[in-house]
């Protein structure tokens, strides 16, 4: 089995195509920040987290090499489903109250091959939360992030690059992404600035909590207090919408290519909304949305060249396949435009 650092052809040519899906998930990515040297030293990554899986796929293009992630532990016990993970650069992290014991044990050998991801100057994304949620705010911060970030500052130049990721929309499609980055943190320096002799406990509390409070200034943030729904109220009412009759124009002019998208694209976004409906964590929505996306677009348009070819002149068919690469996207688009979500971040 390669290594996550080794070169893989197979890895980078998957990657190229799954950053191109993640852009056209997006109607708009602002990317706000500088990028880091991630040669210089070994590189921890965190972010809040409110957007499940889409949250790691936004963060990848970042960096054109391999990226690498932790991951809940339980959807590692699959052997079949372990081995694509592993492909693509995913380690199990095991969670007190969430996994078994034995999967808490091999925490232990998963540390270890992070360290070694990192010796290597592959940049490892956690998310110190250590579970989504669709929120404005920021859950406590675990300990294992301040773990990790102390062992590798042991042995070698250690930086956490902190970001703040907000969503003009959790639940929809095609909504607006801003990333924002943060100054990165030398642990290296951070660890030499604590007080002599305080316990690991109190180091890694530390840490913690400057992350934390990197994290919260990167982000539209409100804390998670009784005072968070009015808070979230006064801040949405103070988002513009386009006027009722500016939309209705829009969308009345717009709908035949709308019609068009909807009938190409019929199966990819039928499926699509189908599993959403079933969902009971609608975080979710979007990432099974990207995973149609990513896996019926090449899959349907081969059906659909088929189809058209042998019912169509040559010269439509060609025509309607063009315009069936980025149906899946002006569907969503119409949808979002005449219920007035083409807004920006808070």
């Amino acid at each position: 089995m390669r290594e996550f650092w080794d070169k893989d052809i197979r890895y980078s040519l998957c990657r190229k195509y799954v950053d191109f899906c993640t852009r056209r998930c997006f109607r708009r990515t602002e990317i706000r920040g500088t990028l880091p040297h991630w040669e210089e030293g070994s590189w921890l990554v965190t972010s809040n987290h409110t957007s499940t899986l889409m949250d790691a796929l936004v963060t990848l293009p970042l960096q054109k090499g391999p990226f690498s992630f932790g991951a809940r532990a339980d959807v590692f016990r699959n052997p079949r489903i372990a081995r694509f993970l592993h492909f693509c650069k995913m380690l199990p992290l095991a969670r007190k109250n969430r996994d078994s014991e034995a999967e808490m044990a091999r925490n232990v050998s998963t540390l270890q091959e992070i360290d070694r991801v990192l010796e290597h100057h592959v940049p490892f994304g956690i998310y110190p939360e250590g579970r989504h949620r669709p929120m404005h705010s920021l859950l406590p911060f675990h300990r294992g992030i301040a773990s990790m970030a102390f062992r590798s500052a042991a042995q070698r130049p250690t930086y956490i690059l902190p970001i703040g990721l907000d969503y003009s929309d959790w639940f929809h499609f095609r909504s607006h992404l801003r990333i924002t980055l943060g100054e990165p943190l030398d642990v290296n320096a951070f660890a030499a600035a604590l007080p002599e002799g305080i316990d690991d406990s109190t180091r890694d509390h530390a840490l913690q909590d400057e992350l934390f409070r990197r994290t919260s200034a990167l982000i539209f943030y409100l804390p998670d207090d009784e005072t968070y729904p009015q808070r979230l109220a006064l801040a949405e009412s103070a988002r513009k919408k386009p006027s009722l009759a500016l939309r209705l124009l829009l969308g009345t002019l717009s709908f035949p290519f709308f019609a068009l998208s909807a009938l190409l694209t019929l199966p990819l976004w039928a499926l699509a909304e189908g599993i959403c409906a079933r969902l009971k964590d609608h975080a979710w929505n979007n990432t099974v949305r990207f995973g149609v996306k990513l896996v019926g677009t090449p899959l349907w348009g081969l059906m659909l060249a088929a189809l058209l070819f042998a019912l169509l002149p040559w010269w439509a068919a060609a025509l309607l396949l063009l315009y069936y690469l980025p149906s899946y996207s002006l569907f969503y688009d119409w949808l979002n435009l005449v219920n007035g979500r083409t807004l920006p971040p808070l």
